[in-house]
C-alpha cells in the first residue's frame, strides 16, 4: 500500500460505511485528521526515542487500548484535552468534536484503517499526495461547500510557475483554506534552487504564512502541511493563524498568492430583541484603505496591497465584479493602478471551481514606493475564457491547458512579451480612460456567437446555463437581504 491513490481509495471506502450514520465527507476527513495525527505522533515517538508531543493517556497507544462506549468516552476526552494545549496540539485540535457516534465502526478505523498502516515509513509525497486527494474528494462533494477552500491544483501550479518564489522569499496566503498554494510554493523552491541547510530550515518553518478564518479548515491545512513535510517536528507551531484577515495587517510579505472566498459581501449574524438571526453587511473600515466597502473581494485586494513590502508580487483570483463594479470598486481600481504595478490579468474559464457561477481572474500587481507618477505602464491580459469549455469532471482543467499563458508571461523578462492572439496590452490612461476605469476587457469573437454549427455540446450549454443561474440567484439573494427592513 504505498500508492496515493491506493491510500484515498483505502480510507474513502470506509466514508461509505460512516455516511450511513449520517457523516458527510467534510466531517470523515476531519476525523481522519485527529485519528492520523495521534499515529503519525506514535510513531515519531518509537522511531526517535524522544517523548511525544501528545501527553501520555490522551497518546494513540491508548486509543487502542479500549473499546466499546469506553472508547468512545475517551476520544471525546482527547480531542477536548488536546484542544486546549498550546502549538501544533491546539492548532489541530481545537474545537474537535467527535462525530463517529458508533464505538465499534470508530474501534474498526482506528485499527483495521490507520493501525495497520505505517504511517512514517511513507515518503512525504505519498502521504502528503494521499491526504490532498482525500482533500479534492471532499471538495467535489459540492453540497458540503468544501468546495469553496479548493483551488484547482493546476491553476496554483501555473500561478506558482510565473510567480517563482525565491529561497529568501516570506510568502503569505491571507485566505490560505487547505494549503494549496503555500505547497505549490514550497515545493517549488525546493525543486528549483540547491538549498543549503538553513534555507531548507527556514523553508520548513519560517518562509510560510497562512491566515484562515475557520478553525476546521485551518486544521486541515495545518495537517496537509505536516504530512508534506512542512513544519517540522510534531510539536513545533506551524506557521498558521485563525482569524479574520481583514481585520487588520499580520504582518508584511515579498509574496501574497491568494484565492479569497466567493461570496460578494462580508457579513455578520446578529440577534435581535426577538430572538431572530440576521444577516447584516460587515463594513471594513481600515485606514490603509482606499475604499470602505462590505464587498468581500473588494477587502481582500486592498488588504493584499497593505501586506506587501515594498516591490512585494501578488497573484490573486478575484471575481468579474472586482474588474467592472463602479463607486469602491472603480476607487479601489484607480488606485491600485496608480500605486502599485498591476501588469498582468488571466480570464479564468468557467467550470473550473467547485463554487457554481464564478466568472473569475487572477490579477497579478506588484506593490511599489510611493511617487506622483502611476506605476502601472501597461496590463497585459490573456484570454483563457472566450470559447474554452472546461467541466469538473469530464473535461476538466490541467495545467497543459495553461502552458501558453505561462509562455506568454515571460516571467523571466516581463519586458519581453510579445502580442498573440490571446495577449494583449493596455496602456495607463487608455484604462483610466474606460468608464468606471473597467478592466473587464475582451476582445476574441466566441464562435458560439456567430455559427449555430459551433455550438458547445448541449451538456456544456447546459452547466452554462446551470452557472449563471446560480450566479443570478446569488445576486437577487443578496439585494433580497439588502432590502429587509
Amino acid at each position: 500500500m504505498s500508492t496515493p491513490s491506493a491510500l484515498v481509495q483505502k480510507l474513502w471506502n470506509y466514508c461509505n460505511v460512516l455516511r450511513d450514520d449520517g457523516l458527510s465527507y467534510g466531517d470523515y476527513v476531519e476525523q481522519l485528521t485527529f485519528l492520523l495525527f495521534l499515529k503519525m505522533a506514535d510513531e515519531q515517538c518509537q522511531l526517535r526515542g524522544k517523548p511525544s508531543a501528545v501527553p501520555k493517556g490522551l497518546d494513540w497507544p491508548s486509543l487502542l487500548s479500549k473499546d466499546g462506549d469506553e472508547l468512545e468516552t475517551h476520544y471525546r476526552h482527547v480531542l477536548d484535552s488536546l484542544g486546549k494545549r498550546n502549538g501544533m496540539l491546539g492548532l489541530i485540535f481545537k474545537k474537535a468534536q467527535n462525530k463517529i457516534q458508533d464505538p465499534a465502526k470508530l474501534r474498526r478505523l482506528i485499527v483495521d484503517l490507520i493501525d495497520k498502516e505505517n504511517w512514517s515509513s511513507l515518503s512525504a509525497d505519498v502521504k502528503g499526495d494521499a491526504y490532498e486527494g482525500l482533500l479534492q474528494k471532499n471538495a467535489e462533494d459540492v453540497k458540503g461547500g468544501a468546495g469553496q477552500y479548493f483551488t484547482p491544483r493546476a491553476l496554483i501550479a501555473a500561478i506558482v510557475d510565473v510567480m517563482a518564489p525565491r529561497p529568501e522569499d516570506t510568502i503569505c496566503d491571507p485566505a490560505c483554506g487547505t494549503g494549496g498554494f503555500l505547497l505549490a510554493a514550497h515545493d517549488s523552491i525546493a525543486k528549483h534552487h540547491s538549498l543549503d541547510k538553513e534555507q531548507k530550515r527556514r523553508l520548513k518553518s519560517g518562509s510560510l504564512h497562512g491566515i484562515e478564518l475557520v478553525d476546521g479548515v485551518t486544521r486541515l491545512c495545518a495537517m496537509n502541511l505536516l504530512l508534506h513535510g512542512i513544519g517540522g517536528d510534531a510539536d513545533a507551531t506551524l506557521p498558521l493563524q485563525t482569524r479574520d484577515a481583514l481585520a487588520s495587517k499580520h504582518g508584511e510579505y515579498d509574496m501574497v498568492l491568494a484565492n479569497p472566498p466567493f461570496g460578494k459581501k462580508s457579513s455578520v449574524t446578529i440577534v435581535n430583541e426577538a430572538g431572530e438571526q440576521q444577516k447584516e453587511s460587515l463594513v471594513i473600515n481600515r485606514d490603509d484603505f482606499w475604499a470602505t466597502t462590505s464587498n468581500k473581494q473588494l477587502n481582500f485586494v486592498q488588504h493584499i496591497f497593505t501586506i506587501l513590502k515594498q516591490h512585494g508580487r501578488a497573484a490573486v483570483v478575484v471575481p468579474d465584479n472586482v474588474l467592472f463594479e463602479g463607486g469602491a470598486g472603480e476607487t479601489v481600481r484607480r488606485e491600485l493602478l496608480k500605486q502599485a504595478d498591476v501588469h498582468t490579468l488571466l480570464r479564468l474559464p468557467t467550470g473550473i471551481f467547485y463554487a457554481q457561477g464564478v466568472k473569475a481572474n487572477v490579477l497579478f500587481f506588484d506593490r511599489k514606493p510611493a511617487q506622483e507618477k502611476p506605476w502601472t505602464q501597461k496590463l497585459w491580459i490573456y484570454d483563457l475564457r472566450t470559447n474554452r469549455h472546461f467541466t469538473l469532471k469530464e473535461n476538466t482543467l490541467t495545467r497543459a491547458d495553461l502552458d501558453d499563458f505561462v509562455a506568454c508571461y515571460h516571467a523571466k523578462n516581463r519586458h519581453e512579451r510579445k502580442e498573440t492572439e490571446c495577449f494583449k496590452s493596455f496602456g495607463y490612461y487608455e484604462l483610466t480612460k474606460r468608464d468606471k476605469a473597467n478592466l473587464d476587457i475582451f476582445w476574441l469573437k466566441d464562435d458560439s456567437l456567430e455559427d449555430s454549427a459551433n455550438l458547445p455540446a448541449p451538456h456544456v450549454i447546459a452547466a452554462e446555463i446551470s452557472e449563471d443561474l446560480q450566479a443570478a440567484l446569488e445576486q437577487f439573494g443578496t439585494i433580497a437581504e439588502d432590502l429587509k427592513p
